[in-house]
C-alpha cells in the first residue's frame, strides 16, 4: 500500500487521470491526499468531482480557496468571476450531491508523520491548533449558517492572528490562512497580496515557512496553492520541512505526485496551453 500526495488538480482531469497511470495507482491499496483546488481554470471540473468523490475512503482532501469559491457561488450566489469554469458543476444533474459532499471534506489531515493543507499556517499555531482552528470552518460548513459563512469570508482583515477574535472575523482569519496564505513577516501579519515567487515580495514579507518563530517548524506540512514559488526543485523546500505540491497544471505547468513512504515526486505535462495567472 502507498499513499500519493497530488498537487492542486483544478479540474485537469486528463492530467489527473495519466499521472494515476503512471504511479499504478490501485484505489484497493493506495490512498491518494490532494492538496485542495480540486475545481476551476481547468476545463474539467466536473469529471474530477465526480472522480474523487466515487473514491471513498481510498481519496482525502483538503478544501481550497477554489473548491470554498465553488461553494459560495451554489449556496450563497457569489457571483462567478471572469476566469471560472464553474458552470458544468453548477448545472449537473449530481449537482446537489456532489456539492453536498465538497462542504464535508477537512481543511486538515494529518497521518504517517505528515499534515496536509492547501496553502500556509500562522506561526502561532502548532498542530494541535490548526486542527482546533480546521474544525471551527468544517463546523460551519455543514451547519445551517454556511450561507453567513460563505458571505463572510471574503477579505483580507483581520491580518493577524489573536486569541480574541471571534465570530465572522475569526473565521474569516482561518479560512485565509489555511486557503490563501503565502507569505507573512515575523509578527505574522499576513502579505494576502503577494502571490510571486520568493524573492520578488516586498519587505518585511517571507514565505510562511521561512518564519523563524513558526511552532509548526518540526512537522512535515505538504501544501499547494503556490504554482508560482517553483524556482528550484520540490527537495530545494524540504530544509523547511514542507512539501509544496502545486505545479501550475492548470497553467500549462505539471500536475504532482509525491509518494510520502519514500517522498518520490512523480509528474506529467500538463495538456493545457501556457499562460500566466
Amino acid at each position: 500500500m502507498s499513499t500519493y500526495a497530488i498537487g492542486d488538480v483544478q479540474g485537469c482531469y486528463d492530467e489527473l487521470l495519466q499521472l494515476l497511470n503512471k504511479i499504478n495507482f490501485n484505489p484497493q491499496n493506495d490512498q491518494l491526499w490532494f492538496t485542495g483546488d480540486l475545481v476551476n481554470r481547468g476545463p474539467k471540473s466536473l469529471e474530477v468531482l465526480r472522480f474523487v468523490k466515487q473514491l471513498g475512503d481510498s481519496a482525502v482532501s483538503v478544501l481550497g480557496n477554489h473548491d470554498l469559491h465553488l461553494l459560495a457561488v451554489a449556496f450563497n450566489n457569489t457571483s462567478l468571476r471572469k476566469k471560472d469554469t464553474l458552470e458544468t458543476v453548477l448545472s449537473a444533474p449530481d449537482s446537489k450531491q456532489l456539492l453536498d459532499w465538497l462542504r464535508t471534506l477537512p481543511l486538515f489531515h494529518q497521518d504517517q508523520g505528515f499534515a496536509l493543507i492547501h496553502a500556509g499556517l500562522p506561526p502561532q499555531w502548532d498542530i494541535a491548533q490548526t486542527e482546533q482552528m480546521a474544525e471551527e470552518i468544517e463546523r460551519a460548513l455543514v451547519s445551517e449558517h454556511i450561507c453567513d459563512y460563505l458571505h463572510s469570508m471574503y477579505g483580507n482583515e483581520p491580518r493577524r492572528w489573536s486569541e480574541a477574535l471571534s465570530g465572522n472575523k475569526r473565521l474569516r482569519f482561518i479560512t485565509n490562512a489555511l486557503t490563501r496564505l503565502r507569505y507573512c513577516d515575523q509578527d505574522g501579519n499576513f502579505c494576502l497580496g503577494e502571490a510571486g515567487p520568493p524573492g520578488t515580495q516586498p519587505e518585511p514579507c517571507l514565505p510562511w515557512f521561512m518564519i523563524e518563530t513558526r511552532k509548526t517548524a518540526g512537522e512535515k506540512i505538504i501544501f499547494g496553492h503556490w504554482s508560482t514559488i517553483f524556482l528550484g526543485n520540490i527537495s530545494d523546500f524540504r530544509i523547511h520541512n514542507v512539501y509544496p505540491l502545486d505545479t501550475g497544471c492548470t497553467w500549462g505547468g505539471k500536475l504532482t505526485a509525491m509518494r510520502l513512504e519514500d517522498e518520490t515526486i512523480f509528474q506529467v505535462e500538463s495538456l493545457q496551453p501556457k499562460k500566466f495567472a
